[in-house]
């Protein structure tokens, strides 16, 4: 009897210390379920270049516990081809590249790339040694050394060129260089009197700082600029954007916003504090700070998202379109090209 006693005890035991754990169980469970704090580890890939600059700050603070359940992981890459095959095979999940290379992975993924932000106008500039280009017109009958043939500083040139009533077959001598230094060095040698060159920062700067000769002659996004006054809806010389996979979108919203935040943060921070900033630029070995330094005022880092970026971008591929389709994908991307947000 005392055994059989002692047996319902414990069984009254046991089924009171199940009671209180389940109870405490639901009380973990519930406080989870309650937990709206996303967390995200975000791929960010980056050109070496102005593109990359805006985000030295945010890629500095990275390394720290922002206390926002956030973290990156940042790689910076020397060519385009290193970041395509990334993107498309979900190895990076937002990617700083070129405005027209957006549209052809837009077009070629059917649409699984969105535009967040513009984070870079126009850094191409004419530069001269004799200070006889003052405006537009005076590119007449010049000589201009370029690179980038079939690629956005040929669509770029051509634009102002024909926008300014120029033949650029007979009016204008553009002769195509390999690489930016070639057009340094042609420039240098004096190969057709009062030549320019058509060159992008921070090159422009690296070139002043070996030649104080070498003189920024025209800024190409002025000339834009003042060529689409007057228009309805005026688009922007664009060099940058900050793309990201729509999947990645789709499934973190809350990721993508507090990135967004922190990057326009990021943009200020390096326009505010030029110095500091080249600093940080040499040490995640975009170019030297030196350079930086010199060449971020003429870099034009921005933050454009929204409307204003849909205006702008839209625009601006529009006139590549025009000039030749391929630049852009063969066609102009759809409205579910531009990040919107929610």
């Amino acid at each position: 009897m005392a055994s059989l006693e002692m047996g319902r005890t414990m069984k009254k035991i046991r089924k009171k210390y199940t009671a209180a754990f389940s109870l405490l169980l639901l009380v973990f469970l519930l406080a989870g379920c309650g937990k709206k704090e996303e967390t995200a580890n975000v791929r960010v890939a980056a050109l070496k270049g102005p593109t990359a600059m805006g985000m030295v700050q945010l890629m500095e603070e990275a390394g720290r516990d922002l206390g926002d359940g956030m973290s990156y992981n940042f790689a910076i890459y020397a060519s385009i081809d290193e970041v395509t095959p990334k993107l498309v095979q979900s190895e990076v999940d937002i990617a700083a590249v070129p405005a027209n290379f957006a549209s052809v992975l837009y077009n070629n993924t059917k649409g699984q790339i969105q535009v967040l932000a513009v984070n870079t106008l126009g850094v191409l500039y004419l530069v001269d040694m004799d200070g006889s280009v003052q405006s537009a017109g005076d590119l007449k009958g010049k000589t201009i050394y370029a690179s980038g043939k079939g690629a956005t500083p040929e669509y770029a040139l051509n634009y102002i060129l024909e926008e300014n009533g120029m033949d650029k077959e007979k009016d204008v001598a553009v002769e195509w260089k390999s690489e930016h230094s070639e057009c340094v060095a042609s420039l240098l040698g004096g190969q057709a009197e009062g030549a320019v060159a058509l060159l992008p920062q921070p090159f422009v700067t690296t070139a002043q700082m070996k030649n104080g000769n070498i003189r920024i002659a025209l800024d190409l996004t002025e000339e834009w600029n003042r060529l689409q006054e007057g228009e309805e809806n005026p688009s922007a010389m664009i060099t940058g954007v900050i793309v990201a996979r729509k999947e990645f979108v789709e499934k973190n919203p809350e990721a993508v916003k507090k990135f967004m935040e922190a990057y326009r943060e990021s943009v200020d921070y390096v326009n505010g504090n030029i110095e500091e900033a080249a600093g940080l630029i040499e040490k995640y070995d975009i170019v030297p700070a030196a350079v930086a330094k010199e060449a971020l005022p003429y870099c034009k880092i921005v933050f454009i998202d929204g409307q204003e970026m849909k205006e702008k971008l839209s625009g601006y591929l529009e006139v590549l379109m025009g000039q030749n389709p391929k630049s852009i994908g063969g066609q102009l991307p759809d409205e579910g090209f531009y990040f919107r947000k929610q």
